[in-house]
C-alpha cells in the first residue's frame, strides 16, 4: 500500500511542467466551492437549502470506505508487528494521552465560557426560560436518544452483532475491535497467515483508489453543505449566539496554538508546520463539518512522515471516538452557556461535576456532523436543573460549531499521532520537522 498516492494531494511529488494548473488543485476547488457555497446560502437561501442532499450524499459515500479501510490498515499494520507486547503499550500511552489532553481541553472550556458569559441576557434577569414548540420537539428528540447514552450501553456497543455488523453499522470502534481480534489471530498464525495478509493489504489498496475517486467529489459535496448551512439559518438569526460562537472558535484556536502547539514542541515539531502540511485535509473537513472525510489521508501522511503502520493503524481510529478535543471543549462552553441563558445558577462543584460527565460522554462520539449535540444532550443529565428543551437554542449554530469541532479534533488526532509515535521511539523530532519542511 505504501506506493499509493496520498487522495488528496501528492506532496511528495517534484516541481516540474507537468503540474496542475491552479483550477485543477482540489484543495483550491474545495475553497472555491466553500466560497460560492456561501454566497448561494445567502442570496437565495430556498435553492442553497435544496442542496443539501450534495452534502449529505458525498459524506455517505466517504462512511461507505472509512469502515473497510480502517479494517485493512489496522489488521495489516499490528499483524505486521509481530511483537504483540508493543501493541499493548501503545494502547496504554495512546488511552493514557487521551485523557489527559482530553480533560485540558474540558478545563479550558470551562474557564472561556465563566469568563465570557455569553449566555447572559438571552433570558431577563429573574424570569423563567420558555422554550417555542420547536424548540421542545427538537430538543425532546435528543433528550431521548441521551437518556439511553450510559457507560454499559457504550462498552457493550463495541461488541458488534456480527462479524459483518461492525461493517454494516460503521461504528469505528466496532470496526477497530474486529481488526484488532483479526489482527492478533493472524499474528499467532505465523507464516499461514501471511497470504490472508497480504491479500488484505492488497484489499486496501484497492479500497484506497476508490476513496482517492470519491474524494475528488469534495468540492460538490462542500457546495452543497455550505449553500444548505448559510440558506437554513442565515446570518441575522444567529446575532444573538454569535458571542459563544466566537468564544468557542477563539478557545479551539487558543488549544491548538498552545496546548496542541506545546506538545508538539516538546516533540520537536511546529505546530504550524503540521498544519500547513495538512492544510488540504483540513479544508476538506471545513467543507463537509466531518473529520472522518479526511481520515484515510490523515493516516497515509502520519505514514510519510516516519510513523510505523501499527501505531497510525491504532491511534488514528481510536482518537475518532476517544481524543474529540474539539468536542469536548464544545460541551463544556454549551452546557454552562444554556444555564447562564436560562438563569440557572451553576455552583464550582455542578460545574465539576459537568467535566466529569464530559469525561465520559464525549468517548464514542464519531466525526460524524452533529454527534456532539446528542453527548451534550447527555452530559446535561448530570445538572437536571439545566431545562433539557434549551437545547433548541442552538440548533441553529450546530452546523457552524461542527466546522470547528471537526477541524480541532482532526489537528489533535494528527498531533497525538505523531505525539505518541515520538514516544515510542520511532521518529524523532529531527525526522519530523524535516517531514513537515519537505
Amino acid at each position: 500500500m505504501e506506493a499509493l498516492a496520498n487522495p488528496i494531494s501528492e506532496p511528495n511529488s517534484k516541481p516540474s511542467t507537468d503540474r496542475k494548473p491552479w483550477y485543477r488543485v482540489l484543495y483550491v476547488q474545495v475553497i472555491i466551492a466553500v466560497c460560492l457555497g456561501v454566497l448561494i446560502g445567502y442570496l437565495s437561501p430556498t435553492f442553497g437549502r435544496s442542496l443539501k442532499p450534495l452534502g449529505d450524499g458525498f459524506i455517505k459515500l466517504v462512511k461507505m470506505m472509512i469502515a473497510p479501510i480502517i479494517f485493512c490498515t489496522v489488521v495489516h499494520g499490528i499483524a505486521s508487528v509481530g511483537d504483540l507486547r508493543k501493541l499493548g503499550r501503545v494502547g496504554i500511552k495512546s488511552l493514557v494521552y487521551f485523557e489527559l489532553v482530553s480533560t485540558l481541553a474540558l478545563i479550558l472550556g470551562l474557564i472561556v465560557v465563566n469568563v465570557l458569559r455569553p449566555g447572559d441576557g438571552i433570558t431577563p434577569p429573574g424570569e423563567t426560560f420558555h422554550a417555542s414548540q420547536a424548540e421542545l420537539d427538537s430538543s425532546s428528540k435528543y433528550g431521548e436518544k441521551a437518556k439511553t447514552t450510559n457507560e454499559v450501553e457504550f462498552l457493550l456497543n463495541i461488541i458488534p452483532t456480527s462479524f459483518l455488523g461492525a461493517f454494516v453499522s460503521g461504528e469505528l470502534l466496532q470496526v477497530l475491535f474486529v481488526a484488532i481480534l483479526v489482527a492478533i489471530a493472524l499474528n499467532s498464525m505465523g507464516d499461514r497467515g501471511r497470504p490472508i495478509l497480504y491479500a488484505i493489504e492488497q484489499i486496501g489498496s484497492l479500497f484506497f483508489v476508490v476513496m482517492s475517486m470519491v474524494v475528488r467529489l469534495a468540492p460538490i459535496g462542500a457546495l452543497g453543505a455550505m449553500s444548505f448551512t448559510v440558506g437554513a439559518h442565515g446570518v441575522g438569526a444567529l446575532s444573538r449566539l454569535a458571542w459563544l460562537m466566537a468564544g468557542f472558535y477563539l478557545t479551539s484556536g487558543l488549544f491548538i496554538v498552545f496546548v496542541l502547539g506545546g506538545i508538539a514542541a516538546f516533540c520537536g515539531f511546529s505546530v504550524f508546520r503540521f498544519l500547513a502540511y495538512i492544510k488540504d485535509e483540513l479544508l476538506l473537513v471545513l467543507g463537509t463539518s466531518s473529520s472522518e472525510t479526511a481520515l484515510p489521508s490523515l493516516m497515509r501522511k502520519m505514514e510519510q512522515l516516519g510513523c510505523s503502520k501499527s501505531t497510525v493503524g491504532l491511534v488514528v481510529p481510536t482518537g475518532y471516538s476517544f481524543n474529540l478535543d474539539g468536542t469536548n471543549i464544545y460541551m463544556t462552553m454549551a452546557a454552562v452557556f444554556l444555564a447562564q441563558a436560562t438563569n440557572t445558577p451553576l455552583s464550582l462543584w455542578q460545574q465539576i461535576s459537568l467535566l466529569l460527565v464530559a469525561m465520559l460522554t464525549s468517548k464514542g462520539a464519531s466525526g460524524v456532523t452533529g454527534a456532539g449535540f446528542v453527548t451534550l444532550a447527555a452530559t446535561l443529565q448530570a445538572v437536571p436543573s439545566i431545562p433539557i428543551e434549551s437545547l433548541g437554542l442552538l440548533l441553529g449554530i450546530d452546523r457552524l460549531m461542527s466546522e470547528c469541532r471537526a477541524l480541532t479534533n482532526f489537528v489533535g488526532n494528527g498531533i497525538a499521532t505523531m505525539a505518541i509515535s515520538r514516544w515510542e521511539g520511532e521518529v524523532t523530532g529531527k525526522q519530523l520537522q524535516e517531514g513537515l519542511e519537505a
